[in-house]
């Protein structure tokens, strides 16, 4: 284990291996993170929610589990936290909206349960949007996710607040969603390594709104190892959904697929929006070609994937299906107007489609997915830019108060990426660029369907060769009232 000063420089998995050392206790995981979050998330807006108590019962029961020895969980006593999108028992969910701001649900969702079984200790719920629609993060609550490279610059969603917690050494890994782009967009942002697993790779369970198939959960983390590790506990299914990705071999692991060699791999360029005018700013397109580069010189095949594989159907098709969640959302009719102007819109808008319409968008949706992913099945692998933007100013969507002004703005911004929710497939965020005034530009690596394993072999491949883990904002290197070391 290399040198540290202070117990947020290791890694989730190390930060495991010192617990099981008795080199640090979950306590003192616990009380140095928390101690951080006091001092800094006023100025950044990771949390909307913090637990210190609970985090603390659950840090004791950790430590009980280790002097009576046995078999332990593999992320024993290590700190996250959980999107408030996700359902936690006991804990209020705000889902980022005023109006649900006091719902406390009666059970976890199963990641959460997931998470715990693991022996991770959640140290609160990250802020995000309300209801999780736009790609930035902000809300009527606690305000913006602010990026911390940047704090004028807004941090992403709509796991902003996730991101924020993780890029700022709040917690070393954190559990996000991603329905068009959410976990992978504040990973671009926010210098991290993001996993938009396949669909069906981890449930949903139990009351997820799975109407659409788009949205899944997935890991934030600093390096890929810890995000494969995390997205171990996560992974499976739940008799009773609806799809589930093939599990992997026996005896193999996501964290195994980190560490093993990965063959020379064909890698399409993919450049095609159905958004018109998703011009690439030209930080955004530099970062692009720099992956492209990085790539080749790992001695990989990468070639144009040819353009005609979407068409303005597949974006009309999106528009219908993007806001059907909203005619679910918890909202009593006489609440709807306390509601951000683009959740209102974006609810309007599904409630003013007709059966036949939504059930012609998703079909139009599920005939394209096929035709994609058949049209570039000769790629192991395909490359594609995240955001069309570098992170942008807070304010910057929403200032007009026009919800449907604010829509266009999301969907020029994050032009790429729903694509890959709507096929199912994985994709990550790898962080490889930053540009000249220090802000972050990730670029997404798309997997075949099912496929994370090749995914996670090339990412550590690429981390291997250009390492990211040890960048951090000026926020990394402030103390907070307590700051231990190992033993």
């Amino acid at each position: 284990m290399r040198t540290v000063t202070r117990l947020h420089d290791l890694t989730a998995l190390e930060q495991a291996a010192a617990v099981r050392a008795g080199e640090v206790s979950p306590t003192e995981l616990v009380e140095h993170y928390l101690s951080r979050i006091d001092a800094f998330d006023a100025d950044l807006g990771a949390f909307i929610t913090v637990t210190p108590e609970r985090a603390r019962t659950a840090a004791a029961a950790a430590e009980e589990r280790l002097r009576a020895g046995g078999e332990l969980p593999p992320l024993l006593g290590v700190p996250t936290a959980i999107k408030d999108l996700n359902s936690t028992a006991g804990v209020r969910t705000t889902f980022g909206s005023r109006v649900t701001a006091d719902f406390v649900p009666d059970v976890d969702d199963f990641v959460v349960t997931a998470l715990a079984a693991a022996g991770t200790i959640s140290l609160g719920k990250t802020n995000t949007p309300e209801f999780g629609f736009p790609c930035y993060t902000d809300n009527d609550l606690v305000g913006p996710a602010r990026c911390p490279w940047d704090p004028s610059r807004l941090a992403g969603g709509s796991s902003g607040g996730a991101a924020v917690a993780v890029a700022a050494g709040l917690v070393p890994f954190a559990q996000g969603s991603d329905g068009g782009g959410s976990v992978r967009i504040p990973a671009s942002i926010n210098g991290l390594y993001g996993i938009k697993p396949s669909r069906g790779r981890v449930s949903n369970a139990p009351l997820g709104a799975e109407v659409t198939g788009l949205g899944t959960n997935g890991p934030l983390a600093r390096t890929v190892r810890d995000a494969a590790a995390m997205l171990d506990v996560m992974a499976g299914p739940v008799a009773g959904d609806p799809y589930w990705a093939p599990p992997l071999p026996a005896g193999e692991t996501f964290l195994g697929c980190a560490d093993r060699p990965v063959g020379r791999l064909r890698v399409g360029r993919f450049l095609e929006s159905a958004m018109p005018g998703a011009d690439l700013q030209p930080e955004v397109a530099t970062a692009f070609d720099d992956a492209t580069v990085v790539l080749g010189a790992l001695g990989h095949d990468v070639d144009d994937v040819p353009r005609g594989l979407l068409g303005p159907d597949v974006l009309a098709a999106f528009e219908d299906v993007w806001p059907l969640s909203g005619t679910l959302l918890p909202v009593p009719p006489e609440r709807a107007g306390e509601l951000r102007p683009l959740t209102r819109h974006l609810r309007e808008r599904g409630l003013a489609l007709t059966a036949q319409q939504a059930m012609a968008a998703m079909t139009a949706l599920r005939l394209f997915s096929r035709r994609f992913i058949q049209a570039t099945a000769g790629y192991d692998v395909l490359l594609a830019p995240i955001t069309t933007m570098t992170p942008r100013p807070i304010g910057w969507f929403d200032a007009d108060g026009d919800g449907a002004a604010d829509f266009e703005r999301n969907k020029r911004y994050a032009a790429f990426t729903a694509v890959f929710n709507v096929t199912g497939q994985p994709a990550v965020s790898v962080p490889l660029h930053w540009t000249d005034d220090g802000l972050p530009i990730g670029t997404m690596l798309v997997g075949r369907p099912a496929d994370e394993a090749t995914l996670l072999a090339l990412s550590a491949q690429v981390e291997a060769l250009r390492p990211w883990a040890e960048r951090h904002p000026a926020v990394w290197d402030q103390d907070g009232p307590s700051a231990p070391a190992l033993r």
